[in-house]
């Protein structure tokens, strides 16, 4: 049996586990691992990609920049997860506001380190990438749809600097790119009717607050609608191996993602619609494998 302080301490690696989101990171890690292999450098050795240490040096900065962002963003938000999340803000409080900013500093300042063994222009990016995710988190979120914007922007940001690392400037990276930020932005959009209680509450100038929940209804539904045209484009312009049946199968969610959202009324309505885009995308990074099935085995020599 664990003692009362091990327990403690195991209490407190969970909470911040939760606080980091330990589990997103890993996933955009693995996404940015696999968008190499099977799109920004098809043509490398598997072997060669793998082992690249500059490639790792910008994963292992990406993740580390976007702990210290969920926990700045916890930081900021902890008096509004209270109302909106209350069980996740009590596992969450296990980690005190001074250790969290202590985290914080620690994490950007070792994800500048690893970028500078990179190059100049990784500590420029990451430490740009560090002031737009504090700015975010302390001014612009509050901010209606340029919160949403800003957001997504720095959700796909990881991915940027995988980009502009291999210098593939093929068209179909940016389709890939147009897809996922449409989608991300309409989840963004999805938790602002999903937190409204907590968001009111700290006077957040959200766009269902501002202008209702319609409004916001009909702006998400723009963006599933926009987000079909990189899906048709993929499907029908763009060799992505068998990854066309999820895109197919994209369709068909985004179809019955709208009937629901039209009838969503509740906070549990639009967390179960949060959740549809959420497996939507956690999905997209697994089917990137389906580009290439063989492709793995053709090229670990």
């Amino acid at each position: 049996m664990l003692s009362r302080k091990n327990k403690l301490l195991l209490l407190k690696l969970l909470s911040l586990f939760s606080i980091v989101r330990g589990y997103n990171i890993l996933m955009i890690a693995l996404a940015q691992y696999l968008a190499t292999i099977y799109i920004l450098a098809p043509n490398l050795p598997l072997r060669r990609v793998v082992f690249d240490l500059n490639l790792f040096c910008i994963v292992l900065s990406s993740a580390l920049v976007i702990a210290g962002g969920y926990i700045i963003n916890s930081f900021y938000d902890a008096e509004k997860d209270l109302i909106n999340k209350p069980r996740k803000s009590m596992l969450d409080r296990l980690v005190s506001q001074r250790f969290k900013l202590s985290a914080y500093f620690t994490l950007n300042f070792l994800s500048v380190f690893f970028a500078s063994y990179v190059s100049f222009r990784a500590v420029f990016f990451f430490s740009a990438y560090i002031f737009g995710i504090w700015l975010y988190s302390h001014k612009l979120k509050k901010v209606p749809f340029l919160g949403n914007f800003i957001s997504a922007t720095l959700a796909i940001a990881p991915f940027f600097a995988v980009f502009v690392y291999f210098k593939n400037f093929d068209t179909v990276i940016f389709v890939h790119a147009f897809f996922l930020f449409l989608l991300i932005l309409a989840r963004e959009m999805i938790k602002d009717l999903e937190n409204i209680a907590g968001d009111l509450a700290q006077n957040y100038k959200t766009i269902p607050i501002l202008y209702g929940e319609r409004i916001s209804k009909i702006s998400i539904t723009v963006l599933i609608v926009m987000t079909l045209i990189p899906s048709l484009l993929l499907i029908n312009n763009f060799d992505v191996g068998y990854m066309h049946y999820y895109f197919i199968l994209c369709i068909a969610l985004f179809i019955v993602f709208l009937v629901l959202l039209w009838k969503s009324r509740t906070k549990f309505h639009y967390v179960w619609l949060h959740n549809i885009l959420k497996l939507i995308i956690v999905l997209g990074v697994f089917s990137i494998l389906l580009i290439d099935v063989d492709l793995v085995l053709n090229r670990i020599l």
